[in-house]
């Protein structure tokens, strides 16, 4: 026989008409108080709903104060039409008190009212972070998260991926951000570091012949929040196949993602179907001037470069030329408020061209293109009358960048954007390599344990810098969701992309140790990739900053300011794990 809760009979949520007429008891906190003279009235509040209680004997009333935990027993009534609630499922029954005890008092004032928590600082709101989760908009999103990360799981399982927990204290090695270390009592001056990403477990797993591996993964890296990353911790939905080419892991990466938002956008939402547009880096750098496309942005960039190397405008010359054509009506005004969000984020000006009704130019820039070159123009850049284009001159890195911001800005000022949708693609082709511009050394753009296009043989007869990898990007809105690559297995080839990278042999085993030698017993070919779930949820959630998606995330600044992280500790905890501070 089950035991009687001594609190509650019924969730909130549990309670309707059907229960008038019967006493019951009920248990939450007291979120409004209303005193209408010899009658008051209280808005009882848990996690699942509201239930307002009516005081006659306003006795039971003293005492009692917001936010208090209580439970009340009384009996539920029918409420009067006239005071009916539609905004709450209890909105037409109430309970009138007989009995109220209170659980847990208040003994302070409360930082902030709940209700609109979401309106204080956000240091304040962290610091009190339990009483910001009593906000019901900020519990549904925890709520919603526990939803969708319970979906994941089923899909993953139902494609037949078995959950397989990987190791949060391993060892350090150099993935791309930094490392959080953790100090080893038993072995002097050595440290584990918690995982960046469960990288080289998984694909041990598949070394050990497991098919198909799945987790939702904590990753810990040391960098700083942004809006869509979150400082020091982060979930993703991580998964490697074994004998899986980079178009398998398209494939599950389309079902999980697309039937996730499809179940949880919100409704009236379009969602791309499978299969997802494919836009190799070097297509998105130029069509879209970054690798996380929006394609709710029907802008794209053209190239213009060879055309103005035959006109006269001597600041194009000898430059990468971007232009981006909008056909939409904009004042004088709209135009200085785009010359001046050029120049702030860097461009010396800002040069355009009009097209008018008979496809005549006007604009700074139509006398330094000759009159036999502008129907060249119009078909380059499939001009039509009311069109504006805009050009964008610099080097090539540089004119990507300004182009994509300036994509971005016009998308969003002239309202361009698709409403209401989700869209998805892949960007691949990355390159294997890149130059860092302060050393002048070559090392991994993505993931080191990517494989090179071409195999060996690129890796040995081509430039390192002209050498792809077997990488990709799953991008929504703009929004990077997901990276992944086809992994490097073939342990002569990872000696020669380290190699190229910098890492000799004796490095190479030391800090990938465990990898390098699985590879010399058979490794099978595997891939896999690892969506970010915040990003997931901040999307479907429709909200602008990740933290608003996590129960307790660390503030802007890397501090958890509800229980005080980073902290100090006592000397005898240094001593015990062999570290000094230095002053």
């Amino acid at each position: 026989m089950t035991a009687k809760n001594i609190y509650r009979d019924v969730t909130l949520q549990e309670i309707s008409e059907s229960h008038i007429g019967r006493e019951l008891r009920v248990a939450g906190w007291i979120e409004n108080i209303r005193d209408h003279g010899g009658v008051s009235f209280v808005d009882l509040r848990d996690m699942y709903g509201v239930l307002q209680v009516v005081m006659r004997d306003t006795s039971l009333l003293h005492g009692l104060t917001r936010e208090m935990s209580v439970s009340i027993e009384g009996l539920i009534e029918k409420r009067d039409q006239e005071t009916y609630n539609p905004r709450i499922p209890t909105g037409t029954i109430e309970l009138e008190a007989h009995k109220v005890e209170v659980l847990g008092s208040v003994f302070r004032q409360l930082p902030f009212e709940i209700m609109t928590s979401k309106e204080t600082r956000e240091e304040v709101r962290l610091q009190y972070r339990y009483l910001d989760l009593r906000n019901q908009k900020v519990k549904d999103n925890i709520i919603f998260r526990s939803q969708v990360i319970a979906y994941l799981r089923q899909k993953m399982s139902e494609l037949g991926f078995l959950e397989i927990q990987t190791p949060i204290l391993c060892a350090s090695s150099p993935e791309g951000a930094r490392d959080y270390i953790v100090p080893s009592r038993k072995y002097k001056g050595r440290f584990y570091a918690l995982p960046q990403a469960p990288q080289q477990y998984k694909q041990l797993l598949m070394v050990s012949g497991f098919d198909k591996y799945f987790q939702i993964a904590p990753c810990f890296r040391d960098e700083d929040a942004r809006a869509d990353r979150s400082p020091g911790e982060f979930y993703q939905l991580d998964f490697e196949m074994s004998f899986a080419t980079q178009e398998d892991v398209f494939r599950v990466g389309e079902e999980v993602l697309s039937a996730a938002f499809e179940k949880f956008a919100p409704k009236g939402y379009a969602v791309t179907k499978a299969p997802y547009p494919v836009i190799s880096y070097k297509q998105a750098m130029l069509s879209f001037g970054t690798d996380k496309p929006d394609l709710r942005n029907p802008l794209r960039i053209i190239d213009l470069t060879d055309f103005f190397q035959t006109c006269t405008f001597k600041p194009f010359l000898g430059r990468t030329v971007r232009a981006i054509k909008v056909h939409a009506e904009m004042s004088k005004g709209f135009h200085e408020k785009l010359l001046k969000f050029a120049t702030d984020m860097g461009m010396g000006g800002l040069g355009y061209l009009e097209v008018d009704e008979d496809m005549s130019y006007k604009g700074p820039i139509d006398k330094f293109i000759p009159a036999e070159k502008k129907g060249e123009l119009a078909a380059l850049a499939d001009l039509a009358a009311k069109d504006t284009i805009f050009f964008i001159a610099e080097k090539e890195e540089r004119a990507a960048y300004y182009a994509g911001q300036l994509r971005t800005e016009l998308g969003q000022k002239l309202d361009l954007l698709e409403k209401n949708a989700y869209r998805f693609c892949y960007v691949n082709d990355f390159p294997m390599f890149a130059l860092d511009p302060d050393t002048k050394q070559i090392g991994f753009t993505h993931n080191p344990f990517s494989m090179p296009q071409g195999g060996l043989e690129a890796l040995m007869t081509k430039h390192p810098l002209d050498v792809l990898a077997y990488q990709y990007d799953i991008v929504c809105n703009g929004v990077e969701l997901s990276s992944g690559a086809v992994r490097n297995h073939d342990m002569e080839i990872m000696e020669k992309a380290f190699a190229i990278a910098g890492y000799d042999k004796e490095t190479l085993q030391h800090k990938f140790g465990a990898l390098y030698t699985a590879f010399q017993f058979g490794a099978p070919p595997h891939a896999g990739m690892a969506p970010g779930v915040d990003r997931m949820i901040m999307l479907l959630r429709g909200e602008e900053n990740i933290r608003e998606v996590i129960a307790f995330p660390m503030s802007g600044s890397a501090q958890d300011l509800m229980c005080g992280a980073p902290n100090d500790v006592t000397e005898k905890q240094l001593r015990e794990v062999h570290i000094k501070i230095r002053s």
